[in-house]
């Protein structure tokens, strides 16, 4: 027999069983448990609290690498290379050491926000002319060099107080002895079958006895823990020769870069009639630059600089948004809504004009970032009560020195791939931050795997990371470096840390963290709630580098029941999508009152959060 609780808190109430054997028990369970049906919880996961330091990453081993990584005495920058290296192996679709990526990092005893650029360029040999839009996408002619390990070793060269064969430890040992494999995973390899099956390299790792894993099989990369024992190898061969533990690291890069490992790289393309050949990787150097940054609201907020395009993005949509009380409208109103998709229009419609990669092209960035700009282009396209078509960039000042382009009235309207990536924060016991986007571009990069290293390159010579018209700054170049959406962000508040956020999701990043950021700013919700509450996206047809082009808002469903129909009587194209579908934020956030830190990691993925 089945006992209900309601009927019997309605007869204590009542005092009708009083008398009953039942009724001190459920009274006593009553007081300690109080039924609440019409509770609503803004988030169906708690805040995770940290006291000595707290990771959230995309996915739940590379965060527990990241935690490990602390209690051994690392620090952020540290427990940084282990969540990456782990996560190469545990979202193999989404990043890994010959992906790209962006770092965002905040040293507490300077107070300085840096910016690391882990970006490699197309190879110098690449003649784009001649290749379809998808053969820039997948395959042996797609693909840039590889630049997340080289910002590895940079890492801990620079800021990092372990050695390379520490913090990889996890990550070789779930590709070596198998880790339960993910049914996102799972879903990305079904997704690229008839990628890797045309290259031989490719179905040995992804399509184990010639089908894709099951969910929760033990997985394992053997070739890519060999290639990631042979970079310790490297640096643990330097230190028993008595070099310095930088002098090391740098032992490991080069084994990558010039090495037997490069040779590998450059010998597989050769031999397939690609492009990479060991200049290319000979050539490559990881970048720290100063972060660039805005003040909205008595808050500064630090993104990366190009060749990222989100950091710009992220921060001229804040500028834009500062114009208008978005308190007072109230949290996902259509009114809010509504000026949210006009601030990512416009700022939109500047990045895809200007940014390009900065060693080739003048970026005007302190004309864009400037707000007496943003208070213009408010002015002239963001009106209240109705939609604009998606605009042309504007005159940021300094942009008479740039090679901007607009695009013709009748060009090629090639669409723009999807991308795939992953995200992280961390905070470790002396209040250093990390907020980090690693990517591999689209679903597992090129989708080849790369001879016997395990590897595959990301595809950053895809529509959407350049741009299709020839003339373009931003057009794939032999030698250049594409532009990536990936932008992790640090918040600060009269210099002292507030939040270290990032989401990966391609054309959504810049958008996604700026809602969050609002979530937090203007709202003032808590990390967890922040991350998790719906949001918008908005995506062009046939892409943002295309005044005119014809955009579409999706709006996650547990928005308000009213948001299409609001967001369409003011001329905007919208529909709902499911419940949990744009992006996958994670990030930590500092109370300004109580000055303690929790983290937040969202739902929408396999995402996880630990502190201790």
């Amino acid at each position: 027999m089945t006992h209900r609780l309601f009927p019997h808190a309605a007869l204590l109430a009542a005092g009708l069983l009083a008398a009953t054997p039942l009724a001190a028990p459920i009274a006593a369970q009553e007081a300690a448990h109080p039924i609440r049906p019409d509770a609503v919880r803004a988030t169906n996961r708690p805040e995770v609290p940290g006291v000595h330091g707290l990771v959230t990453a995309g996915h739940p081993l590379a965060t527990m690498a990241g935690v490990r990584t602390l209690m051994r005495g690392g620090n952020a920058v540290d427990a940084s290379v282990a969540v990456l290296a782990t996560l190469h192996v545990v979202r193999p679709q989404m990043s890994g050491a010959s992906g790209n990526g962006f770092l965002t990092w905040f040293e507490a005893g300077t107070g300085r926000v840096r910016s690391l650029s882990a970006t490699g360029a197309a190879p110098m040999r690449l003649e784009a002319g001649g290749l379809e839009p998808e053969q820039l996408n997948k395959g042996i002619h797609a693909g840039v060099v590889p630049g997340l390990f080289g910002g590895w070793i940079s890492l801990l060269q620079e800021f990092g107080t372990m050695r390379l064969g520490e913090v990889l430890e996890p990550a070789i040992g779930y590709a070596r002895d198998g880790h339960p494999i993910e049914a996102s995973v799972v879903a990305a390899i079904h997704a690229s079958r008839d990628v890797f099956e045309a290259h031989p390299t490719s179905a040995r790792m992804f399509l184990p006895g010639g089908e894709p894993p099951e969910v929760g099989e033990l997985f394992r990369m053997p070739d890519l823990a060999n290639t990631l024992q042979k970079l310790v190898d490297a640096e643990r061969d330097a230190l028993t020769a008595g070099a310095s533990r930088r002098d090391a690291l740098q032992a490991a890069f080069d084994r990558f870069y010039a090495g037997d490992i490069a040779e590998e790289m450059a010998r597989f393309y050769e031999e397939q009639g690609g492009d990479f050949r060991l200049d290319d990787f000979a050539a490559y150097e990881p970048r720290w630059t100063d972060a660039v940054h805005t003040d909205y609201r008595g808050y500064e907020v630090y993104s990366s600089p190009p060749t990222s395009r989100g950091g710009l993005e992220v921060l001229m949509q804040l500028n834009l948004i500062e114009g208008f009380d978005l308190a007072s409208l109230g949290h996902n109103s259509p009114e809010a809504l509504h000026l949210i998709v006009e601030a990512i229009k416009v700022a939109k419609s500047d990045v895809y004009r200007y940014t390009a990669d900065p060693t080739r092209f003048e970026v005007p960035v302190d004309g864009m970032l400037s707000q007496d700009y943003a208070d213009a282009r408010r002015s002239l396209l963001i009106a209240p009560g109705r939609a604009a078509e998606y605009p042309e960039g504007g005159e940021p000042p300094g942009a008479d020195r740039t090679a901007s382009f607009a695009p013709p009235a009748e060009g090629p309207s090639v669409r723009a791939f999807a991308g795939s990536t992953t995200s992280f924060s961390i905070v470790d016991a002396q209040g250093n931050a990390v907020a980090c986007t690693p990517t591999h571009g689209g679903m597992f990069g090129t989708g080849v795997v790369v001879g016997g290293t395990g590897l595959t390159f990301n595809n950053g010579t895809r529509i959407g990371s350049t741009a299709p018209f020839p003339d373009h700054p931003n057009y794939a170049r032999g030698g250049q470096i594409p532009i990536l959406n990936n932008s992790p962000i640090i918040v600060l508040r009269d210099g002292e840390f507030v939040l270290a956020l990032g989401t990966p999701g391609g054309e959504t990043i810049g958008q996604t963290q700026f809602q969050v950021l609002l979530n937090i700013l203007d709202f003032g919700m808590g990390i967890q709630e922040a991350v998790a509450a719906p949001r918008l996206s908005l995506f062009a047809d046939p892409n943002f580098y295309t005044p005119g082009a014809d955009v579409l808002v999706r709006i996650e469903s547990r928005a308000p029941g009213g948001s299409v129909d609001a967001l369409t009587a003011l001329g905007h194209r919208a529909e709902f999508t499911t419940g949990y579908a744009l992006g996958s934020n994670n990030g930590i956030l500092r109370s300004l009152t109580a000055g303690t830190l929790a983290a937040g990691a969202d739902p929408r993925r396999a995402a996880y959060a630990i502190g201790w």
